[in-house]
């Protein structure tokens, strides 16, 4: 019988697979190992953060054997988790990733950069869907369901909590990942100067089928 698939709450023994769907879906969907040669790099901005500061909101698809092979993080106030991963991710990580000092030359100088400023996070134009999220499957495990099951374990999760809305930052290039967000019904929220990306947002609630 082969293994079925299934959601369960993250455990610290999935760190290394989680790292590993990071980075080989960081790169508009795809293996990001060619853009960012250090391995560690995403996973430390994406993934392990909210692992670390959020394990209650951290779920993973597992693939019937104990891997991950797919995973949703995220918090369910911005704000605070931005003073956190301040406060206590940063401290953690900067004997890797040192603040710069010089304008970055390469893409993985320009995420160091984004490490060291959480406060990006937080925008005036998202205070009414105060969580946010980032989800991430492995090629062979889309488009079969998974994707929308872990969002609404996500979006119960926060709705349970008392969180009424949620948002994400997508790059505005990833047009697979649109239409995958449109069909779970996120809608896009204005923001000025968004560079690369689209902000988009929803209720938690999820309607019954």
């Amino acid at each position: 019988m082969n293994p079925v698939p299934t959601i369960r709450p993250y455990r610290p023994a999935d760190r290394a697979a989680v790292a590993e769907v990071c980075v080989r879906t960081a790169d508009l969907g795809g293996d990001s190992r060619a853009l960012y040669p250090d391995e560690e790099l995403m996973p430390t901005l994406f993934a392990a953060p909210y692992c670390h500061l959020e394990p209650g909101l951290a779920f993973v698809l597992d693939d019937g054997s104990g891997r991950a092979v797919g995973y949703v993080v995220g918090t369910g106030d911005t704000a605070d988790f931005a003073a956190r991963f301040r406060g206590t991710w940063i401290p953690r990580v900067a004997h890797r990733y040192p603040e710069p000092t010089t304008p970055p030359r390469t893409p993985g100088e320009v995420m160091v950069g984004l490490l060291h400023t959480p406060e990006r996070m937080i925008l005036p134009e998202l205070a009414a869907y105060p969580a946010h999220l980032h989800i991430d499957l492995l090629p062979d495990f889309q488009r079969r369901g998974h994707g929308r099951a872990l969002m609404n374990t996500f979006l119960a999760a926060l709705h349970d909590r008392g969180v009424r809305a949620v948002h994400l930052g997508m790059v505005t290039a990833n047009k697979p990942a649109r239409a995958f967000y449109d069909r779970l019904g996120f809608h896009e929220i204005p923001v000025d100067d968004p560079g690369p990306l689209t902000y988009l947002g929803r209720p938690t609630a999820v309607a019954e089928t």
